[in-house]
């Protein structure tokens, strides 16, 4: 994966590489002869001064005129013509800066001779048309001192790293406010719940920490959507199926303000049927709301007790029906009680209404690949494949079913099993009957 933070850090260092590399560059640039021939001040525009002097005034007012230049400027300088004479010999010296005197060289030199850059310049009169030599003999010395007082030299430095680090800090910056721009984008979606799903996509495909948050903040996104849109479907569903219950209510009462004395106990009774009736539907819906939160630390629970105990208010219910167990004492799962008693119960209870008497409900359950697998069998017709992934949607029931309900029973199971982290599983039996399977993992956070 290519880190985000190894991008900043390595562009940090990439851009001080560059920064010193052009530098140095640059230098040795301004360290070039036509560099220092253009703006040296013993080199610019002597070779035309001193050719000026030799052409009009004689080689001794020449001479006259260089030496003046080299007290001043400590520079040593041989004039040649283009036959090979010699018309200015070298002054072999030491040059001491500072005070602008020449010491000539002695047979025994109080110290070593110091370092030298010789600089070559062919001029040509325009008033002659004869070309002279000039060789500029120059201390380092002298060559750096004045370079140090160039302002070339810190100007292109500064202007260097400037335009260096501007452009790394332009790319920088828009390698970071760019992912941070599609994020701000889909964060306002989702505040106005118009949540793309596909909107991260790219960003998602990057290999770094912006990719990783893209990835999570799709996923967050996609859940959020979907719970948003869980919610208005069950708004929907809920203001549909309250308003029938209702509507009787009304119609009942308003046949109870008329009716007759004898009329009146029916109507009471009828009214009394449809108020429990109401309270059943908004206990469920109740109870299908808040599993969507959490209610507190999670404990272990036996699973075998727990079914034994849905079985013994099973036989209350329905004492006609039989209820098989094959549980292991060993199974414990890690949740919450009571979510795990309502599903499993609504999952039973749903049994019970479609098993035939003559056959018993079996409920197995086994441990694998760390993985609970519960698995509620009966024996009734089961159900079409059309309806199987409908079944655990909200106010959902199969066409032509006649048992009581509310379709509410099996969405309960199903939310409170996912918030385990686990998932449920409708089938139809080879042989017949109808499969419930639950698959919850050992630990329910994983």
């Amino acid at each position: 994966m290519r880190s985000f933070f190894w991008r900043i850090f390595l562009s940090f260092w990439l851009a001080i590489t560059i920064t010193v590399s052009l530098t140095i560059l640059f230098s040795h640039f301004f360290n070039q002869d036509t560099w220092i021939l253009n703006r040296l001040p013993i080199v610019k525009n002597v070779a035309q001064q001193w050719v000026d002097h030799y052409e009009n005034e004689g080689i001794e007012s020449a001479r006259k005129f260089l030496q003046q230049h080299q007290s001043k400027y400590r520079v040593d300088i041989q004039i040649l013509t283009e036959s090979g004479t010699t018309l200015v010999t070298p002054r072999h010296h030491r040059m001491m800066r500072g005070n602008g005197n020449f010491t000539h060289n002695s047979p025994n030199p109080p110290g070593p001779m110091p370092q030298w850059r010789q600089i070559t310049l062919e001029y040509t009169s325009t008033k002659t048309g004869n070309s002279y030599l000039f060789i500029y003999r120059i201390p380092n010395s002298e060559l750096n001192a004045w370079q140090r007082e160039s302002i070339w030299r810190p100007v292109s430095g500064i202007t260097i790293t400037l335009i260096v680090l501007t452009i790394f800090s332009i790319l920088l910056t828009l390698s970071i406010t760019r992912p941070l721009k599609k994020l701000r984008g889909a964060v306002h979606d989702l505040g106005r719940t118009e949540y793309q799903k596909n909107s991260l996509t790219n960003l998602a495909n990057r290999k770094d920490e912006f990719g990783l948050l893209a990835k999570d903040f799709s996923l967050m996104g996609e859940h959020l959507q979907a719970l948003i849109d869980s919610q208005r479907q069950l708004l929907r569903d809920v203001s549909h199926e309250l308003r029938s219950p209702l509507t009787r209510l009304k119609i009942t009462t308003a046949l109870l303000e008329r009716a007759n004395d004898e009329d009146r106990e029916k109507l009471s009774n009828r009214l009394s049927l449809e108020c429990d009736r109401l309270e059943s539907l908004i206990s469920e819906i109740l109870t299908l709301a808040r599993l969507d939160s959490v209610p507190g630390n999670k404990t272990a629970i036996p699973l075998a007790p727990l079914l034994r105990k849905l079985q013994e208010d099973a036989k209350i219910t329905a004492p006609d029906q039989k209820i098989k167990l094959n549980i292991p004492e060993t199974i414990t799962i890690n949740g919450w009680e009571d979510r795990v008693e309502r599903a499993l119960d609504n999952l039973i209870r749903n049994a019970l209404r479609f098993n035939p008497t003559d056959k018993p409900i079996e409920i197995t359950a086994q441990q694998k690949d760390n993985k609970i697998h519960i698995v509620i069998r009966d024996y009734g017709i089961g159900v079409t494949e059309e309806h199987l992934t409908q079944l655990s949607k909200p106010f959902y029931r199969v066409p032509g079913q006649t048992s009581q309900g509310y379709g509410l029973g099996l969405a309960i199971s199903r939310r409170a099993i996912e918030s385990h982290n686990g998932q449920i599983v409708f089938s139809n039996h080879s042989e017949g009957g109808f499969l419930v399977e639950i698959i919850l993992p050992i630990d329910s956070n994983e």
